[in-house]
């Protein structure tokens, strides 16, 4: 028999999530809001551990995340699905054709669960992007996987690539 897991809030989730990146040394986040990442961006704003700038573009996350790599350490593009979506060509024309590793943690908006109608056409066709162009990712639905996230870290600079990790609903709300 299963156990249920323990509920946990979004807070925990997001001092988890920087608890890890702290380990693997990542020092930037660029965000952009979204509803379901709020508590993380707050997180990250309020821990000394990392500068954390707000971002009003998408692209300006990939710009920094790109300037971070140049001075030793990768960055961390936080942000929706959404977002992640609209810049899909600063990804491949800056980090493809530079080779430079970020984390990109975004959400999974539009899977089943997502009762936001306008988020569904994420749903539809945000695996099918990043398999289109090629990129590494995970999907991360419980709180006992968010280790991975550093996993992800490490691998997107060997491979000198960008690398999505795409955190569900549940477990952004703290029930997973």
């Amino acid at each position: 028999m299963n156990e249920a897991s323990p509920q946990r809030s979004p807070n925990d989730v997001a001092r988890t999530v920087a608890d890890v990146l702290h380990g693997e040394k990542a020092k930037l986040v660029a965000s952009l809001p979204d509803n379901w990442i709020a508590p993380m961006i707050r997180h990250f704003d309020s821990d000394s551990r990392f500068r954390h700038v707000a971002v009003n573009r998408e692209e300006a996350a990939v710009g920094l995340c790109s300037g971070a790599f140049f001075t030793g350490s990768p960055g961390v593009a936080l942000m929706g699905a959404s977002g992640f979506l609209t810049c899909i060509y600063a990804i491949t024309k800056i980090s493809y054709t530079y080779q430079i590793p970020m984390l990109f943690l975004i959400t999974e908006r539009g899977a089943p669960g997502d009762a936001a109608r306008y988020h569904v056409s994420n749903g539809l066709y945000l695996r099918s992007v990043i398999d289109a162009i090629n990129m590494p990712a995970i999907y991360i639905e419980r709180f006992e996987d968010l280790h991975k996230i550093g996993v992800a870290y490490r691998h997107a600079s060997v491979i000198g690539r960008p690398y999505v990790v795409a955190l569900g609903r549940n477990l952004l709300k703290g029930v997973a």
